[in-house]
């Protein structure tokens, strides 16, 4: 048997301990997890349901909606049924609803097979799951559209929270199939990225969570889109015509249920191996985060904030980049200081102390964290600082440094003589520092 390397033990110790906000934040949650029957057919999809007992092992409590479109496909070949596609649904006649309930019953049977599984030397070994379905979704007829009858393809209706909720309270993970049901007895046919909205927003749900097929939301260069709020959901949408139909149906989904009250909708790439807990248990996930609210937000520092800035300035301050401030100090300067967050965390900083006799203010403490350094948070704090000293009537910035002169002078600083400083600064000028002077008229 290998033995570990202390890199790896090291790495596996810093990001369990870094997923530990994640673990209690999380228990007790309720969550609902969507994805399409392509994943059930994938030879990986063993490993999605052993990271979906793994969360159910920590407590959350956990909603399966399922799609069964290649399911589906396949019996509509097999019986020589053919069907139409308007709008991304499917036009479902008879022999396609016969179809449709076959594959979807015999997904809801794999995905119960799985969970069930607790076979020795395996990720579920010793695991008792329960596993809950049932007809909790109330359906009714899209009808006519356009002069196009949908005939056996709905849309929800009403979703039986209770009867969910009572599953959910005895400790079973509950599997919700794309089918509803009418008080008269019919069945339909549904589009399962709205199945799984409308159960997150009927529980309350903490997290709605879409695994696509496709790579997720990227932007016109083909880069992941990592957070983003609804109304920038809708002019994508409107301005992107080629996306894939599944995309589009989770993301018209998502806003829906964000608008609705549901906090976090999280699409994900599902063909990324650990997808679910590379996205719930790290800062920075690797899906795109849908919030009602920035994810990411600028804002002036509050007095709860010193703890954070201390853990930024730090580092800098005992390599002597900065120079030290106490804790006292900064809980009197706070004010002056604005702070990028990213779910709770500061990630950068900058304080602005204007001198309004001399129309000048000092760019101080202007740190990244480690992590997100490369980006462009570094230019997008700068230009917020620049901001908020114009609306101060700020003629000037002017910045004191030892180390990263280089920066600022590839944004504009220009470097100038001590007597350039104000008066009440010059007075406090450390000599043995040496810092050099740099100055920009905004």
């Amino acid at each position: 048997m290998t033995q570990p390397t202390n890199e790896s033990s090291n790495s596996f110790v810093e990001w369990f301990r870094g997923s530990s906000p994640y673990i209690h934040a999380h228990r007790g949650r309720t969550f609902v997890i969507s994805f399409g029957g392509e994943a059930v057919m994938d030879a990986g999809f063993a490993n999605l349901v052993h990271d979906i007992a793994l969360l159910h092992g920590l407590g959350i409590r956990l909603v399966l909606v399922h799609g069964a479109r290649p399911q589906i496909e396949e019996r509509l070949k097999t019986r020589g049924v053919k069907t139409e596609y308007v709008d991304g649904l499917r036009i479902t006649d008879d022999a396609a609803l016969t179809c449709v309930k076959e594959a979807a019953g015999s997904v809801r049977v794999e995905i119960e097979a799985l969970l069930s599984m607790g076979l020795a030397n395996s990720p579920m070994a010793g695991v008792r799951i329960r596993a809950a379905s049932g007809n909790f979704v109330t359906a009714k007829p899209i009808g006519v559209r356009n002069g196009i009858d949908f005939c056996h393809t709905g849309k929800v209706r009403r979703v039986d929270s209770d009867g969910l909720e009572q599953r959910l309270q005895a400790g079973a993970i509950a599997i919700v199939p794309p089918l509803g049901y009418s008080p008269t007895g019919e069945v339909f046919n549904l589009s399962a990225a709205d199945v799984a909205a409308s159960v997150a927003v009927a529980l309350g749900a903490e997290k709605l969570i879409s695994l696509v097929e496709a790579k997720g939301l990227t932007d016109s260069r083909n880069r992941l889109i990592t957070n983003i709020v609804p109304k920038q959901v809708d002019a994508l949408l409107q301005r992107r015509k080629k996306m894939p139909q599944d995309l589009q149906q989770h993301l018209k989904a998502a806003v829906s249920a964000c608008r609705s009250g549901v906090k976090r909708i999280h699409i994900i790439d599902r063909k990324q191996d650990g997808a679910l807990l590379r996205e719930l248990f790290t800062r920075d996930g690797i899906g795109t985060l849908i919030t009602a609210e920035p994810y990411e937000e600028t804002r002036t520092a509050r007095i709860d904030d010193v703890g954070g800035l201390l853990e930024l300035l730090t580092p800098l301050e005992k390599s002597g980049v900065l120079v030290r401030r106490s804790r006292e100090l900064l809980e009197t300067e706070i004010e002056g200081f604005t702070l990028m967050e990213r779910d709770g965390m500061a990630i950068a900083c900058a304080a602005l102390f204007p001198y309004p006799k001399e129309s000048m203010a000092e760019l101080a403490c202007v740190v990244v964290h480690p992590d997100y350094r490369g980006s462009d948070r570094g230019d997008r704090l700068l230009a917020h600082m620049e901001n908020k000293a114009q609306r101060l009537g700020i003629e000037q910035l002017f910045i004191l440094t030892t180390q990263t002169a280089h920066w600022f002078r590839e944004r504009g600083f220009v470097q100038a003589d001590l007597k350039g400083l104000p008066m009440r600064k010059l007075a406090l000028y450390n000599y043995r520092r040496n810092s050099k002077v740099f100055i920009k008229k905004i």
